[in-house]
């Protein structure tokens, strides 16, 4: 339930609709004991400025009406602006980082700002009568509704400094960096240590390859956005059985099929089903918060299409390879994989599925290297990334996969670079990093790490 409550709370943030609703209410809420506070308390402040205070009905009704349409009027360019916005970022760079940008605080409080303020103009308004109806002006009610009107026209010239730079490549790409090592921060939180290597399933699945697994169908298809591992710990408990994931966060999973399995004889009852089920959030698009791999993943579609033949942009992908950097430099100091998750008595629950540091460099690395053969700049830039992400571990198994990275891209390079003197300059480039490399606890290139071998 907890998962599912954070969940709706991030989807309702990336809405587009639920921080100006709350808005619009907090105006009208204002509005309302503004004139409360006018019809309850006699203010000698009309009496005491009237050139500030002093109107009549006319003209109370005149300078709300005019506050009214203009604000509803800027709240639509602005709502155009946005979706122009949002467009271009689709079609120039990627559609995975359309969420980030209907997540903008900004944005939302922007488009809050205008229809909050069209929403108190209404309600005074409502209020305003004249000498034949009973005469009532609320003068700080309208007061305020000025001083709003003001507000909204600073809001407006904010909001067109902010949506130029938010449609920048590096200004797409730094958020969707930042959202990722919040991401790595959160669910690899431990550090790796001087001397550990990666935790290893390899013996756990060999010493449960014999027994019987009952496979728990998925009730929903879309993609696996979260899990309340908590609670699969303890229905794993509460039935004294293993559970064994099938599948594991960002991957898209198909009604009927396994998504966990369960180690007992004879099935699994619809009940046990659906409580299994209810831990796992499946949705209709990846999302960041446990999905690491996503965020590293909306970067390299950024690098893609700057590295098409139709684009060409080759700075944008230069951009996306050095923040790539930033998060592996972040993963390379963290214990990454959770192979498996025991009870207060220590007793095996869950064999869980997770990402590994292969995953997430193999993620970040092998289709920009795939489709930048031949651009000097881009091998250039990778192998210094590579450099640099080797100096923050001293994990043999770690550095070994750095090294093969490292030897793909002399590969790749050896194929494509025609010209002498780029040639000349990647060999140079390649030997500081080989050098570097070997300066570390590094294993041959021909010797595999221990926990490759195994099986």
């Amino acid at each position: 339930m907890i998962t599912k409550l954070r969940h709706w709370w991030q989807e309702m943030q990336s809405s587009f609709w639920f921080l100006p609703a709350v808005m619009v209410l907090d105006a009208v809420v204002l509005a309302t004991l503004l004139i409360i506070l006018d019809a309850s308390v006699d203010l000698q402040v009309v009496e005491r400025w009237p050139l500030l205070f002093g109107a009549g009905a006319a003209g109370a009704r005149g300078l709300l009406t005019a506050v009214a349409s203009s604000m509803v009027t800027v709240a639509g360019v602005v709502f155009s602006i946005t979706i122009v916005a949002l467009s271009l970022t689709s079609s120039q760079y990627t559609s995975r980082v359309l969420r980030n940008f209907m997540r903008d605080r900004v944005n939302q409080v922007v488009l809050g700002i205008f229809v909050g303020i069209f929403a108190y103009c209404l309600v005074v308004l409502r209020t305003i009568r004249g000498g034949d109806e009973g005469a009532f002006i609320p003068p700080l009610a309208v007061l305020t509704g000025l001083i709003l009107a003001f507000v909204g026209i600073a809001v407006l010239i904010y909001f067109i400094h902010h949506i130029s730079k938010s449609i920048q490549a590096s200004f797409i790409i730094a958020t969707a960096a930042q959202e990722t090592l919040a991401a790595v921060d959160q669910l690899f939180s431990q550090e790796l240590g001087e001397s550990a290597e990666e935790d290893t399933d390899g013996y756990l699945v060999k010493s449960f390859a014999e027994q019987a697994w009952s496979a728990v169908p998925a009730r929903k298809t879309g993609y696996i956005e979260s899990i309340d591992s908590d609670a699969l710990l303890n229905l794993a408990r509460k039935y004294q059985t293993i559970v064994r994931m099938e599948h594991g966060i960002g991957e898209f999973i198909v009604e009927g099929t396994s998504l966990i399995s369960v180690a007992k004889r004879g099935g699994v009852d619809d009940a046990t089903t659906d409580e299994l089920n209810g831990v796992y959030v499946i949705g209709r698009q990846r999302v960041v918060e446990q999905d690491a791999a996503f965020g590293i993943r909306q970067i390299v579609d950024i690098a893609m299409k700057a590295l098409s033949p139709g684009v060409n942009d080759t700075t944008t992908a230069v951009i996306c390879v050095d923040y790539l950097t930033a998060i592996l430099a972040r993963l390379a100091t963290r214990r990454i994989t959770a192979s498996h998750w025991m009870d207060d008595q220590r007793e095996l629950r869950v064999m869980a599925r997770g990402p590994s540091f292969e995953s997430l460099l193999n993620e970040a690395f092998d289709q920009i290297r795939q489709n930048a053969e031949s651009n000097v700049a881009i091998l250039l830039r990778m192998l210094g990334s590579l450099q640099t992400i080797a100096v923050l571990t001293s994990s043999l198994n770690r550095r070994w996969l750095l090294q093969q990275k490292v030897e793909e891209i002399a590969e790749a390079a050896e194929r494509t670079i025609v010209s002498p003197h780029d040639r000349v300059r990647f060999e140079r480039r390649l030997a500081r990093v080989r050098e570097a490399l070997e300066t570390g606890p590094v294993l041959s290139m021909h010797e595999k790490p221990l926990y490759m071998t195994k099986k």
